[in-house]
């Protein structure tokens, strides 16, 4: 497990609604430099608007959103950007119809050179090296997903996001991917994963986050979510 440092997002007795319809209820979620934090439910759990706040996509209608101990609730997605909070969308951020090469130039920040970014992203996944000049949205799902990361990487985040990774893809290029997230949060990156399928992510997390009905259910060490957690939230059993 990764060495775990100060907080770097803190969700602060965060509500949230739509419209009339409250979607979130006092939700506290801290996530520490270094970390991998599981954030966990069933579908229509709340996972996707704690997501939304995060980004800065979404105000909450009560509490606060602290991004390296500054409060930044009500700030545009921009600025949390430029502080380095990245996220990969569920469904993959690329550009199918550029190539592996132009997508992580796509990727450059100012300062960093489009060499220093192949040379990472190559290093990091060789299959995308081999790729470089195929379009990418003709690579394989997992290939796809590993160009996000390296293109979320590209920014240099000191807090990356990533939602619902695992969807479509195979059992073994997930434990894949998630080997390549826990080797990111070691080097100092904070990671909140967002997934539905709890055994995916729990083996690689540090800490996990389980919601249901826009209520945080346990919070606490990925180890010590058990079934009977697993099952109040997703089946409603007691």
């Amino acid at each position: 497990m990764s060495a775990i440092g100060e907080p770097i997002l803190e969700l602060k007795n965060i509500s949230a609604s739509y419209d009339a319809i409250s979607v979130l209820h006092d939700v506290n979620i801290t996530v520490r430099r270094g970390e991998v934090m599981a954030l966990l439910g069933p579908n229509g759990a709340g996972k996707s608007t704690v997501l939304k706040i995060a980004s800065a996509l979404m105000r909450p209608t009560q509490g606060s959103v602290h991004i390296a101990g500054h409060d930044l609730t009500g700030a545009a997605a921009s600025e949390l950007a430029r502080l380095g909070v990245c996220t990969i969308p569920e469904g993959r951020g690329i550009f199918p119809n550029l190539t592996v090469r132009e997508n992580l130039e796509m990727a450059a920040r100012k300062g960093l050179a489009v060499s220093v970014i192949q040379e990472r992203a190559f290093a990091r996944f060789p299959i995308l090296a081999e790729r470089r000049t195929q379009l990418a949205g003709t690579l394989s799902g997992g290939q796809q997903q590993m160009l996000s990361l390296a293109r979320g990487l590209a920014t240099d985040p000191v807090l990356l996001m990533l939602d619902e990774m695992s969807m479509g893809l195979a059992p073994i290029v997930v434990a894949d991917l998630y080997e390549q997230v826990q080797a990111i949060a070691a080097e100092g990156v904070s990671v909140l994963v967002i997934e539905q399928f709890a055994r995916t992510v729990l083996g690689i997390a540090d800490t996990a986050v389980v919601m249901s009905h826009g209520h945080v259910r346990f919070s606490g060490n990925a180890r010590d979510v058990d079934e009977a957690t697993l099952s109040s939230a997703y089946l409603g059993t007691k």
